[in-house]
């Protein structure tokens, strides 16, 4: 019965709805250009990486949120923290390089390249380092949280996993196994001063994990464990019971409150936009994109008014301002 329920769900998900009309768009961008790019913090423009032959020397670029003039935002190539207050560049050996850019200050961590996940105000930073050889699923990972300027210390051990987000400035959000030979993963909180851990959920393993922007909620996807542990769900970081959404797709949080979700649609089709919220359990179609977007490259503007994508039809990237 309960695979016969999330076929269902995965099905009636995936049909566009009838109502759905094409929200407008107008693309940003032009020549192609371009995958992975971000939203300032401000919500006002979005970054990317380019160079020759379109632009005259590689760096960061920055275009306007409603299109016009691409101008350079940064010379040096690096991967900058959401706040855009650091830039991150990992080394040629195990030391990664931070340097704060408002006075240029550096210091190093031995992330042996790994990302760095910043904590809200940017202030503490997460890693981890996994043995390099054998079956991911049973390397151990440990994982490191440090002040800025400060010595790294090690707050875990977990085989398969690693941090996926902070959800305060004291607690981390991870997943992993807590023996190499074992079979399932669990979520769970962390905080890092008093070491005190929470399990929210056991599971074969944790796919897309998002917190939602004020760490008080997860989503996350369980695929190929039993029936009853499949599906899309929706939990509180504190604790309870998770919440399954009928639903399958490509899902972002557009606010503490309202996730967006863009159905798997097998059939082919422009991609379809709902909103879930949170707090009445009701689903929303906001209307189709007349496109599909390429290699699942979209995101939300840090305001939740807009949603950049990658366009399947030319390449470009186009915005939309959400209703």
């Amino acid at each position: 019965m309960k695979a016969r329920t999330l076929l269902v769900a995965a099905v009636l998900s995936t049909l566009p709805p009838a109502q759905a009309a094409t929200l407008p768009s107008a693309p940003v961008l032009s020549g192609t250009c371009c995958p992975g790019t971000v939203w300032t913090p401000d919500s006002r423009a979005l970054l990317f990486l380019d160079g020759p032959p379109a632009r005259a020397s590689t760096g960061i670029y920055s275009v306007p949120a409603g299109g016009g003039a691409v101008t350079r935002r940064f010379s040096s190539v690096a991967f900058y923290s959401p706040r855009l207050r650091w830039a991150v560049r990992p080394g040629s050996g195990d030391a990664t390089t931070l340097q704060r850019l408002s006075d240029g200050r550096t210091f190093t961590l031995p992330t042996r390249g790994g990302d760095v996940v910043w904590s809200p105000s940017e202030a503490r930073v997460a890693y981890a380092r996994s043995d390099t050889t054998g079956n991911f699923d049973r390397r151990t990972t440990r994982v490191y949280v440090a002040d800025v300027f400060g010595a790294p210390r090690q707050v875990a051990t977990v085989y398969g996993g690693g941090p996926s987000a902070w959800l305060s400035e004291q607690t981390l959000l991870l997943s992993g196994k807590a023996s190499a030979g074992g079979r399932d993963r669990e979520l769970f909180t962390l905080n890092v001063q008093t070491g005190a851990r929470k399990t929210l959920r056991s599971a074969l393993g944790f796919r897309s994990v998002a917190a939602s922007p004020d760490g008080k909620r997860v989503m996350y996807t369980v695929a190929f464990d039993s029936a009853a542990r499949n599906g899309l769900w929706l939990q509180d970081t504190a604790g309870g019971a998770p919440r399954e959404l009928q639903a399958f797709g490509s899902y972002r949080w557009r606010d503490a409150r309202r996730v967006l979700l863009i159905p798997l649609q097998p059939g082919g089709g422009p991609h379809v936009l709902r909103q879930y919220d949170v707090s009445t359990g009701a689903w929303t179609t906001l209307g189709d994109l007349g496109d599909q977007v390429r290699q699942g490259d979209w995101s939300v503007s840090p305001d939740g008014t807009r949603v950049s994508y990658l366009s399947a039809k030319d390449g470009n990237v186009w915005v939309l301002r959400l209703p």
